[in-house]
């Protein structure tokens, strides 16, 4: 009985808070497209650098191990392509550009300039036009105060109107008709630049950026890739992604296994094929086991927890005690662990807790790749 406790004691002594290394980065200095890069990285490690924070950024810098390196690619890319909207909330189907608008930069907002249009930063101030009603020939209403293009939107919808959406080459005649009649130019229309989103190579949903100054501008209207210029404080830039660049792969610290198996099988599987069931000892550990199990095909997935009969006391087979804890209501407790060997496993659905689960269930795993 004193062994006994002594050895839970001792067990709790050495409970402490751990940081978690969720990914590995790995440079690959070898010139490919960003396609190829993806390509390379999810055939030999999870896939294209995703970056989360700034400690990220740390670290993947780190693994840049060759200093005349100048550009690296990383795993962001934009999905789809950037489209221009009405102020209304109406699709842009008629456009009436001027001969080499819009010119791809940073420009988002369109004024009417000599009867074709151009886009302008948002931020210009300029005069512009609402439409007050469905009929171009009664609701137009010229505004005479220099606004950028944000507070003309607001102006005009204080006012119960809109900025002027021109949706086909009548309307567009119309208003030009208007234009000369009250001997006005450069006036904002309701026509604005919906940027298409960035999203990560591997499908997570991390917003942490870093754009350098300027950037993105999808300049000449095919940068859909992004890269860090090391050359620029490790800012990120647009680019097109043909150019052939070195690039940083990541590897994630867990792994979904979904075949079915009972506990100790999986123990085995991962101990054989990776480096262990996974012990989750932080809550920052929890949140990526929470974004794995969302593919599993079970109910529960198998965690690298189990139940010590002659101890009393749950512990990790990475040999840590379970300080941080995760139990759904009911669980966790030596009742439940008195007639069968019991296991720990993650719900995959809902609020993702830990359960206690009979040794002898089938289910999918999650296994480390590496140690913290």
């Amino acid at each position: 009985m004193e062994q006994t406790l002594y050895l839970i004691l001792l067990l709790i002594a050495l409970c402490s808070v751990s940081e978690c290394v969720q990914r590995q980065y790995h440079f690959i200095n070898v010139l490919k497209t960003w396609t190829e890069a993806q390509r390379f990285c999810r055939e030999n490690y999870t896939d294209l650098a995703t970056v989360d924070d700034m400690n990220d950024m740390n670290e993947l810098n780190k693994s840049v191990n060759d200093g005349g390196v100048q550009d690296i690619w990383i795993g962001l890319q934009k999905t789809g392509v950037d489209k221009w909207q009405w102020s209304s909330g109406e699709p842009a189907l008629y456009l009436n550009w001027a001969s080499g608008q819009p010119n791809g930069r940073a420009e988002e907002c369109v004024v009417i300039k000599n009867g074709e249009w151009h886009d302008f930063l948002c931020s210009d101030r300029l005069t512009f036009i609402c439409n007050s009603s469905n009929n171009m020939n009664t609701g137009l209403v010229f505004v005479n105060q220099m606004q950028n293009w944000t507070d003309a939107q607001s102006f005009c919808r204080q006012n119960n109107t809109e900025l002027v959406s021109v949706r086909n080459q009548n309307e567009n005649q119309q208003i030009q008709k208007f234009i000369l009649k009250n001997q006005i130019s450069d006036v904002w229309i309701g026509l604005f630049r919906v940027r298409a989103p960035w999203q990560w190579s591997d499908q997570s949903d991390s917003s942490f950026r870093n754009w350098a100054r300027g950037e993105p501008d999808n300049h000449g209207g095919n940068e859909n890739c992004t890269m860090i210029k090391q050359n620029d404080q490790d800012k990120w830039a647009d680019i097109s992604c043909n150019y052939q660049f070195p690039f940083v792969c990541h590897e994630d610290k867990l792994i979904l296994i979904t075949e079915t198996l009972t506990w100790t099988e999986a123990l085995r599987y991962c101990r054989q094929n990776y480096m262990d069931l996974v012990s989750v000892h932080s809550g920052e550990l929890q949140e990526e086991v929470m974004n794995v199990v969302k593919r599993a095909s079970t109910e529960a997935v198998w965690l690298g927890l189990r139940h010590s009969r002659i101890l009393g006391l749950w512990f990790w087979v990475s040999g840590e005690t379970v300080c941080y804890q995760n139990w759904a209501p009911g669980n966790g407790t030596d009742e439940d662990c008195e007639q069968t060997v019991r296991s720990g496993a993650v719900q995959t659905r809902g609020d993702q807790r830990w359960i206690s689960r009979p040794e002898h269930d089938k289910l999918n795993f999650i296994c480390s790749r590496y140690e913290d």
